[in-house]
């Protein structure tokens, strides 16, 4: 997993690398008067947890491995059983939490926790002292990840605020004769029939998750409005922004000239991941944490690439416009679990931990919560661009949209953009009704 190319430079250490990371295991106590006794254990024995969290890779096992066996060197008493994310749109975790059989943790994101915020199934976390520690322990600029748009604390982040990026394989881009960087609409039009006509999937997309859809569109958008779909939760906006509507025009563009495999809407992230590492995909889209992956299975023949524009003087101007958002996501609590007080401990500290061994073993400086140890192994060459070209240069993040309706409607609205016959005016008709709903 960790067959990384290039040493740690002294700027990433400068970025990521600066005060001591709050120690979020054994020994908090809770704030709030209303714990009880029953919440628990009694002296000596072993309290066991249920935690539902990804685990369905190399990149998503190392974290949360490393993690438990650090916790039970500092809470031996407590016993992790693992119950394994399913990659689905979190419907089973939400299947859970209507059948009332709720895990004791699990790692989800800002839509889901909005959700169980308002039927009950998340443990509001801002009384507890693993809360005040976990916020003393933040590396700066990070707070959305964990203090919500409401200002309530519902999940402990481990990573910091993370972006999506266009994957390409060199090699293959060789092969037909596509020069790179892929600037315009255009270009990556031009491209997409050249690797078609070559026998090759253009580019490769999990769409049966509705999220990466959306977040290839937002991408779209950052490159004329940097706050991305943060715009749409302005009140009184009834109608997409012009930004939004160009967007949507090219995503049409780009599917009819084939970017996007036929069976995209149906295709999981395993298939859609097999298809580029197999080296039957040009392309393939994903956030900045399958660097790890990529590299492993291609090695120097992978790079990854700035969002396209419709103009190469857009293009220069948005390049470090970054399409990912703050939103509040990590390791949650339920409510209902018989051993409340020790699952907000483990919580915090499996999160802390997990951000640790990214950094350590990853040479991620994506994280939330500060950590003094070193680096302990050698970071990708593509996580350095990261850390070298695209940080240090950042304009401006995305902004997070907190509307749940609206984004329901982006969601599945940007999916059927891949479906043939779905247009632009469809897509935009749509969300002006959902828009004008809301925002009213």
């Amino acid at each position: 997993m960790n067959n990384q190319r290039k040493g740690l430079s002294a700027l990433m250490i400068t970025l990521s690398m600066t005060l001591v990371l709050s120690a979020c295991g054994g020994g908090n106590n809770a704030a709030s008067n209303d714990r009880t006794a029953a919440n628990t254990p009694a002296e000596g024995g072993t309290v066991k947890l249920k935690v539902y969290a990804q685990h369905f890779d190399d990149d998503t096992k190392g974290p949360f491995d490393y993690a438990v066996a650090e916790l039970k060197k500092e809470m031996p008493e407590v016993e992790i059983e693992l119950d394994p994310a399913v990659q689905d749109g979190n419907q089973k975790l939400k299947t859970y939490a209507a059948t009332g059989n709720m895990p004791d943790i699990y790692f989800t994101d800002w839509a889901t926790l909005q959700t169980f915020a308002k039927s009950q199934n998340v443990e509001v976390l801002d009384n507890y002292e693993a809360t005040t520690e976990y916020k003393n322990s933040l590396n700066p600029g990070v707070e959305s990840r964990l203090i919500a748009p409401d200002g309530h604390v519902y999940a402990y982040p481990d990573t910091g605020i993370e972006f999506q990026v266009i994957y390409y394989n060199k090699t293959i881009f060789d092969e037909v004769g596509i020069a790179t960087p892929i600037k315009t609409y255009d270009e990556l039009a031009a491209a997409a029939g050249k690797l078609k006509a070559a026998g090759y999937v253009p580019m490769s997309i999990f769409a049966k998750e509705k999220w990466i859809t959306s977040a290839f569109y937002n991408g779209l958008v950052t490159r004329e409005d940097a706050a991305g779909f943060g715009a749409l939760d302005e009140q009184g906006l009834t109608e997409l922004p012009q930004a939004f509507v160009s967007a949507a025009e090219e995503m049409e563009k780009l599917q009819q000239a084939g970017l996007f495999d036929a069976n995209a809407t149906n295709t999981n992230y395993d298939q859609a991941s097999s298809q580029f590492y197999q080296g039957r995909a040009g392309m393939f889209v994903n956030g900045q944490w399958e660097i790890y992956s990529s590299a492993e299975k291609l090695g120097d023949q992978v790079d990854w690439m700035y969002w396209p524009a419709k103009d190469e003087a857009t293009y220069e101007a948005s390049k470090y416009n970054i399409a990912g958002a703050g939103s509040p996501q990590g390791y949650a609590v339920s409510p209902a679990s018989k051993n409340k007080e020790t699952a907000v401990k483990v919580a915090a500290f499996l999160a802390a931990k997990s951000a640790e061994y990214k950094y350590t073993q990853l040479g991620s400086p994506i994280v939330s919560p500060k950590t003094d140890k070193p680096i302990a192994s050698d970071v990708p060459v593509m996580m350095q661009r990261i850390a070298d070209e695209l940080l240090p240069n950042a304009k401006e993040y995305a902004k997070l949209l907190s509307n749940t309706q609206i984004q329901n409607a982006v969601n599945d609205n940007t999916q059927n953009m891949l479906v043939d016959g779905f247009t632009a005016e469809d897509f935009i008709a749509n969300l002006n009704r959902t828009l004008s709903k809301e925002n009213q």
